[in-house]
């Protein structure tokens, strides 16, 4: 497979006609074998449609040879294929992609930009908010109703509250995307004239409307600026109230002396801000300080038919397909999260080196695979996910959660849009119940939780050794060895682990978890459901890997309630253990009953019993 990028002004000079995309280029796939484009005084057609794999009107493969020698710089990636993308903006000719201007309705942007309207774009990290951005920079540069600027602040996040110092930052980097983006070089006589004027309280403003008056390509009929300010909440206290308010003191002069529409790109809407002001000593609301915003817009994640396109991408340019189990456990571990769904593409088709062979399909196994070894190396999204569950507000709202609490209503609401804004929580459109946003985050949250004593599991067992027993030459998992030392490991040390957990009262639950998943790891794997109402966590223990496991184990897991008898507890347990095993088609299961009671003696608290057949109750 061949591709070829050509640059606008090199398909004018060989007289060539083509559409134009929405990331400035022109991208064409060119099947081996099958020829090429027409020579230099020939016509190309790119159909836009298809976004990655558009059609071209064929001729000789000489013709296309002189094309790329005589007129143009074009790279013949004949032997380099795009990838799945897990770090920084997409760029069409390297990365799988969908059309970034679909996900943000491009539509309703341009509705509120002809009505000159100021609003917000937010959406978690990692989502693909700069790449819509810098799409929709593009979109309207190449159009001749307006210009559009794309500036990320992030950089002004060093300075804190020092405000001079953060419009230094922030003036800085608009006079280089201007130049860059907009071809204007008069940002050194900008810096220049408001360094004359000792303005640093005003620099945002300044700057904005020189930009928005002065047209570097129409001087005599300067076409109205759309401004795209991304990452307006790395900016914290006196410097975000500042931003917030020069926009606002200029919003009255627009379209002409300030910009026609600006949209505040960040992980949060500005109205849920509170910003402590150093200087006068209170609370400024995001809504107060920048009362003209008309809208705010959530870029969402990827629907399942969009995980499925971008996946289908990989296949057409490679061949290599994703089976339909692969396709299906993909969309249940991410629910679409872009970078997710990115990364674990790319854990396969690049870190798995066995899986570069193109012919080899991606199966559900290999999708298990890549899961795992995922979230085992703590990618930088998992490891900002991990650093969050530490904050106050993340607390409030993932320890009911995680310990099955019936609801949420003694929780502030500005908590749980927080964890929304964040991409960590999700309301179920069935239950109405807030829960966990993907399987992955489900699985990342009680492991980071409880790392430090995975890590010491791991260094006081040795993988597939004492917990194993061979029944027909095969090694199994002896669950009943494996719980009954547990059992004496949590009588001996749960007082020390528990007293240093964040997340205490969910404690015994998720040591268990992780004294499990170090003991299992390497030959098996744990799957888990928890959330608000469910009073229990479910364990699927599957051993060992592989399409045909030789076990399918339902560990159930409660924590006896005060006000709660010891007999319901067990026989509510029961009942949800059966079902449980029910649709995991599990053999045997195991129900765990806490008791934190402290007044009770642990001879009192550590017991087993055969409930059935297939099901053991065990005490801690």
């Amino acid at each position: 497979m061949s591709r070829i990028v050509f640059s606008q002004d090199h398909l004018s000079l060989c007289n060539a006609q083509a559409e134009t995309s929405m990331f400035g280029i022109f991208f064409v796939v060119i099947p081996s074998g099958i020829g090429a484009i027409t020579g230099v005084n020939g016509v190309m057609s790119i159909d836009n449609d298809a976004m990655g794999s558009p059609n071209v009107v064929m001729g000789s493969p000489n013709d296309a040879m002189s094309l790329d020698n005589d007129v143009m710089y074009a790279y013949n990636e004949a032997f380099l294929e795009r990838f799945f993308n897990n770090a920084g903006a997409q760029v069409l000719s390297k990365n799988y992609t969908i059309d970034p201007l679909r996900r943000i309705h491009l539509k309703e942007i341009e509705e509120l930009i002809e009505q000159e309207r100021y609003f917000v774009l937010h959406a978690p990290r990692q989502t693909g908010k700069t790449t819509c951005m810098y799409a929709l920079m593009r979109h309207f540069n190449a159009g001749t109703k307006y210009r559009a600027l794309y500036v990320n602040i992030e950089g002004a996040q060093a300075v804190r509250e020092e405000v001079e110092r953060a419009m230094r930052a922030i003036v800085s980097v608009f006079t280089r995307v201007a130049e860059l983006h907009l071809g204007d070089t008069s940002g050194e006589w900008l810096v220049q004239n408001i360094i004359k004027e000792d303005k640093w309280d005003d620099a945002l403003q300044m700057t904005i409307a020189h930009y928005s008056k002065n047209d570097h390509a129409q001087p005599d009929n300067p076409r109205p600026l759309i401004l795209m300010i991304d990452e307006i909440d790395a900016l914290i206290g006196d410097s975000l109230i500042s931003v917030l308010r020069q926009i606002r003191a200029g919003y009255n002069d627009k379209p002409h002396a300030f910009p026609q529409s600006i949209i505040l790109c960040g992980v949060r809407d500005v109205r849920d801000y509170r910003i402590h002001s150093s200087r006068t000593k209170e609370i400024i609301t995001g809504g107060s300080a920048f009362n003209i915003k008309a809208d705010s817009i959530r870029l969402g994640n990827f629907s399942k038919e969009e995980v499925n396109e971008l996946y289908q991408q990989h296949t057409d340019e490679t061949g290599q397909v994703f089976t339909e189990e692969a396709r299906e456990l993909a969309w249940e571990y991410t629910k679409g999260q872009p970078w997710l769904v990115n990364a674990l593409a790319y854990e396969i088709t690049f870190r798995m080196k066995e899986m570069r062979d193109r012919t080899k399909p991606i199966t559900g196994e290999i999708m298990r695979q890549a899961k795992e070894r995922m979230v085992v190396s703590r990618a930088t999204h998992i490891d900002q996910l991990a650093d969050k569950l530490e904050e106050p507000r993340v607390f409030n709202v993932i320890f009911p959660i995680v310990n099955g609490s019936e609801n949420l209503d003694n929780i502030p609401g500005d908590d749980i849009n927080y964890c929304i804004d964040l991409g960590l929580i999700t309301k179920t459109e069935i239950s109405n119940q807030y829960e966990i946003s993907n399987d992955i985050y489900r699985e990342v949250i009680p492991r980071e939780l409880t790392y430090v004593a995975q890590i010491s599991f791991s260094t006081t067992h040795e993988p597939q050794a004492w917990y194993l027993k061979n029944v027909d030459g095969v090694n199994l998992l002896d669950v009943e060895k494996l719980l009954t030392a547990f059992q004496q490991f949590y009588r001996e040390h749960s007082e020390h682990w528990l007293k240093g957990m964040l997340y205490r009262e969910a404690g015994p639950q998720l040591l268990l978890q992780a004294y499990l998943q170090r003991v299992v790891n390497g030959g098996g794997w744990i799957e888990r459901e928890y959330g608000l109402g469910k009073g229990r966590t479910d364990l699927f223990v599957i051993w060992p890997v592989g399409p045909e496991p030789k076990q399918r184990i339902v560990i159930e897991v409660k924590v006896k309630r005060e006000k709660d008898s010891l007999q319901a507890t067990v026989k509510k347990g029961l009942e949800q253990t059966q079902a449980y095993m029910d649709r995991c088609k599990a053999t045997h299961g195991h129900l765990v009953v806490f008791d934190p009671n402290p007044k009770k003696r642990w001879g009192q608290k550590i017991y087993k019993k055969k409930l059935t057949k297939t099901i053991t109750l065990w005490g801690s």
